[in-house]
């Protein structure tokens, strides 16, 4: 065990493990808090969705389904418990008949008058298994006036109770693909190690011990050559000559002892004896003088042990160095990845900014955008300091970092903020600086802004290293937010384009003159009523704005035309979806808006055209559009009709729910016109008898049918 290579190997051993022990298990401590973040998400998304269910069923007066719709949810495995109870705990309604009556825990009814949505509890009941508890407030509304006091507010809340079970699954095989990787490295690392000493040095030493054991047993004649590395050739050199100089002494002192016993053998008296006593200890000198010489020698050896002591230091050093350099390429391929995954400004900002301040270990981090026209800086990210919001703009001025790199083009690197007075102590964002590293946003010659990170977790200072380090990241974040800001660009000229040719095309025609801008407003409401994310609102926008731009291909005169259309007629009308999905198929980012306009005139019992898809079969935002468009053009004069008015138009809806309109859009559209939102009013009655239970018609007088309405493209 007293070995240098085991000393070194198992060193080397202990780092290694620890190091990626550590940077294992805060990769899996970071993945269990994202995994439990974006189930929170979700538990608040299905309680909202829950919740609005049933107020709908109450609504429509069918409080009898909300029992069942509760039971029927609790028979899925994430949900635990679903119930509703009242302002004091009573438990109103449950999934469990058997609840209805009780009260619920204290601690459920607490959270409730605190006004939270969503918490992540554990309850005795289940142990240390921890459950997300959603509660969601439901309001007394006008329509529940008739069987409650229009003086309550509130009639009482929704609860719900969502297991954590299967995301331990996937948190354990990330964990087991961890430990497994973490053991390959390890194994990898020690072996190359290993063969590395015993190449160059173990092997080495060996050879030179072998050789002195042959001299210790009295051959001379050994010789070592070691061509590993300049300093063990240098040894075996030493060692060689040192050998020949051995055997050349031995042999002289064997040569002189032979001659004095010749000498004495030849003497015969006194004087002769005496004479040979005084060459025997001259020899006896000479022997001294051979044994100061071998102590040189074996001085020059331990020279040797020490110079081996400093390059077993030395490849310590180098070890280090090395695996300084493998996490610091890591990081680097890590936000290569990072950067070049998604060309949404927003999330690129947000994943370099967290990639270094992870890295990093900065309690601040963010980003400043720079416009040469103006003097003032834009923050586009800000993590870890929520004072001023991202999108802030801040001014320029020569106290400020940002202003120093964006002059000076280079990073700048603060160890400690006291040594630099010239830089405010205190951000314009509103915190302490103590140590700081800013970084500039170039691509080629051209500035964009900087990335800064403040204040190191650990409380020490930044390095040069971590400057470096920064730059590289810098420098690998411009390309890709300069290609995110050419690509958004090249979105916009695109859009602008065609949405000239929506204008000019709108322009040659009073009577549909403002009519995308009409279905684009009433798309977009109806659609952020229903709660869709970014990116659908988007892609519906857009289609809205887009949707008529096949009538370029369509003549004008049977757009204009007055009379009864002939079959003929009304078969080219219906290629105008046609027609926009060819204009639009070579613009790739557009794919999802192309697929939305040709299907905006299909019904959803499979009579439209032109294709005659089903409800199933059609884009969500295509049953929007087709809605909005069709009460813009009810609504809006035609050259072969006048514009009929909102009642008529909000009962044809109505009257074609179902059949060519999606009747729950429908209901949340006419929900829209009654509060004002979409800017028309309209008189409100009592639901007809006649009609179905869940359905309200809004009716004034009488509305006389179109009878063109399914021949005329809306």
């Amino acid at each position: 065990m007293n070995s240098l290579k085991i000393k070194i190997l198992g060193l080397i051993t202990l780092i290694v493990v620890v190091i990626v022990v550590a940077v294992s298990y805060l990769e899996y401590r970071n993945q269990r808090q994202i995994v439990t973040q974006i189930s929170a998400r979700n538990a608040a998304l299905l309680a909202a969705t829950v919740q609005n269910n049933i107020e709908g069923v109450m609504l429509g007066g069918r409080s009898d389904e909300v029992q069942r719709i509760l039971a029927r949810l609790k028979s899925r495995d994430t949900i635990e418990e679903i119930r509703i109870f009242d302002e004091k705990g009573k438990i109103l309604n449950s999934a469990d008949k058997a609840d209805i009556g009780k009260t619920v825990r204290p601690d459920e009814l607490a959270l409730f008058k605190s006004g939270s949505r969503v918490s992540l509890i554990t309850h005795e009941e289940n142990g240390d298994e921890p459950v997300f508890e959603s509660i969601s407030p439901i309001y007394n509304r006008p329509a529940c006036h008739g069987c409650h006091d229009a003086r309550q507010v509130l009639l009482g809340a929704l609860e719900m109770e969502l297991s954590v079970k299967y995301l331990e699954a996937y948190l354990t095989k990330g964990k087991q693909y961890s430990s497994v990787s973490t053991l390959v490295m390890v194994t990898l690392i020690l072996i190359t190690i290993a063969l590395f000493l015993n190449a160059y040095v173990n092997r080495p030493l060996k050879t030179i011990i072998s050789s002195m054991q042959r001299i210790e047993k009295g051959d001379f004649t050994v010789s070592a050559s070691l061509t590993s590395s300049m300093e063990m050739a240098a040894l075996s050199d030493n060692f060689n000559m040192m050998v020949n100089k051995l055997r050349f002494y031995m042999d002289t002192t064997i040569g002189h002892e032979r001659e004095l016993a010749r000498a004495q053998s030849k003497l015969a008296h006194h004087h002769e004896m005496h004479l040979m006593n005084q060459k025997l200890e001259e020899q006896l000198r000479e022997i001294e003088n051979l044994n100061v010489n071998m102590e040189e020698r074996i001085e020059e050896i331990e020279e040797a042990n020490y110079k081996i002591a400093d390059l077993a230091s030395e490849l310590e050093d180098k070890n280090a160095t090395l695996e300084r350099a493998v996490a610091r390429l890591s990081t680097l391929y890590k936000v290569g990845l990072a950067v070049n995954s998604t060309i949404d400004l927003d999330r690129l900002f947000t994943l370099v900014v967290q990639t270094a301040v992870s890295t990093l270990q900065a309690q601040i981090g963010y980003i400043i955008l720079y416009s040469p026209g103006d003097s003032l800086l834009r923050v586009t990210t800000l993590l870890g300091h929520d004072h001023r919001p991202a999108g802030a703009t801040i001014p320029m001025k020569p106290s400020s970092v940002s202003t120093w790199v964006i002059e000076n083009r280079k990073p700048l690197l603060i160890t400690d903020i006291n040594e630099h007075p010239e830089f405010d102590r205190y951000s314009a964002l509103g915190y302490e600086r103590k140590t700081l590293v800013c970084a500039p946003l170039m691509v080629k010659d051209e500035i964009i802004g900087t990335i800064t990170v403040v204040n190191k977790v650990d409380n020490t200072t930044y390095n040069a290293e971590e400057l470096e380090l920064l730059a590289t990241i810098a420098a690998q974040a411009s390309i890709a937010i300069k290609n995110a800001q050419l690509y958004d660009e090249q979105q916009a000229t695109y859009l602008h384009t065609i949405q000239a040719l929506v204008s000019a095309i709108e322009a040659s025609d009073s009577y549909t003159r403002g009519h995308s801008e009409r279905v684009t407003r009433y798309s977009m409401e109806l659609a952020k009523k229903l709660g869709l994310p970014a990116d659908r609102l988007k892609v519906i926008e857009r289609a809205a704005i887009l949707h008529d731009i096949g009538k370029i291909g369509i003549d004008l005169s049977l757009l204009h035309k007055e009379g009864k259309l002939t079959p003929d007629d009304i078969h080219q009308l219906h290629q105008h979806p046609v027609i926009g999905m060819k204009i639009l198929e070579p613009i790739g980012f557009l794919q999802d808006v192309r697929t939305c306009i040709g299907q905006h005139h299909e019904r959803v019992d499979g009579r439209g055209y032109p294709n005659r898809l089903t409800a199933d079969e059609m884009l969500y935002e295509s049953r929007i559009l087709a809605i909005a468009d069709a009460f813009d053009a009810m609504t809006s004069d035609r050259p072969y009709r006048k514009a009929l008015p909102v009642e008529a138009a909000v009962k044809e809806l109505l009257d074609h729910s179902g059949s060519q309109f999606d009747p729950e859009l429908v209901r949340h559209f006419v929900e829209l016109l009654a509060s004002g939102a979409l800017g028309f009013t309209f008189a409100r009655t009592a639901p007809d008898d006649a009609a179905a239970p869940s359905e309200e018609r809004y009716l004034e007088r009488k509305v006389v049918a179109m009878s063109d309405y399914s021949s005329r493209p809306l």
